[in-house]
């Protein structure tokens, strides 16, 4: 089930406009993400509105997949947020799946698939409990755009992608526990890096489309 539309009535919204391949999207993003803070949602699972951001990881995901020969495959980006990447790979020509522990950022990024004139599908998942997910797979290629913000989410993320798939594309500017997620991935999946994008393809698994 969708989250209501109503969730978005009460943000304060900026229309931005992003070129995307040959492509322009027009993106309603929170003027400020700050703004979104909730100090229940914070003490009671830490969860801050990362999502709100308009990351240059996200944008630089977005154009690795654009470039990619990504039609027909079954996508699935983890922690979407505005979900730049999944607006763009669906414009791709992918069947695309974006997910979020937001149910705010889900509705965004429903109303900025239809302003776009885009189909997708999305979900509400939080990584810890996304057994549902990973019912559904094997996707093709799981994206994930500056996810590593916290210590959990490391653990999390290595425990759920292998139930996902065997290619990750995965952009990161640099975040403190990046490294930490690298070198524990490094045993069970090959990783190539182009500036902030990464690619890894499980261990003993080749996917041309996903070599950088």
């Amino acid at each position: 089930m969708s989250p209501p539309r109503e969730l978005l009535s009460d943000l304060d919204l900026v229309e931005e406009r992003l070129e995307c391949g040959p492509w322009e999207l027009t993106l309603l993003r929170p003027r400020q993400a700050e703004a979104l803070l909730d100090e229940d949602a914070f003490e009671h699972e830490e969860f801050l509105p990362y999502w709100a951001e308009l990351w240059k990881s996200g944008l630089a995901l977005a154009e690795e997949v654009v470039a990619r020969g990504v039609r027909g495959l079954r996508i699935v980006e983890l922690g979407c947020g505005l979900g730049v990447p999944s607006l763009a790979a669906s414009l791709a020509g992918a069947e695309v799946l974006g997910t979020d522990w937001s149910p705010t950022a889900i509705a965004l990024l429903e109303e900025n698939a239809r302003r776009n004139d885009v189909r997708l599908e999305t979900a509400i998942v939080a990584w810890a409990h996304a057994d549902a997910l990973a019912e559904r797979a094997s996707w093709d290629l799981v994206l994930a755009a500056d996810v590593l913000y916290e210590r959990r989410n490391v653990d999390e993320l290595l425990e759920l992608l292998p139930r996902l798939g065997s290619t990750v594309l995965l952009a990161d500017p640099g975040r403190p526990h990046a490294k930490t997620f690298f070198a524990e991935a490094a045993g069970a999946w090959e990783i190539e890096q182009r500036g902030i994008v990464y690619a890894l393809s499980a261990v003993g698994t080749t996917d041309v489309r996903a070599t950088v």
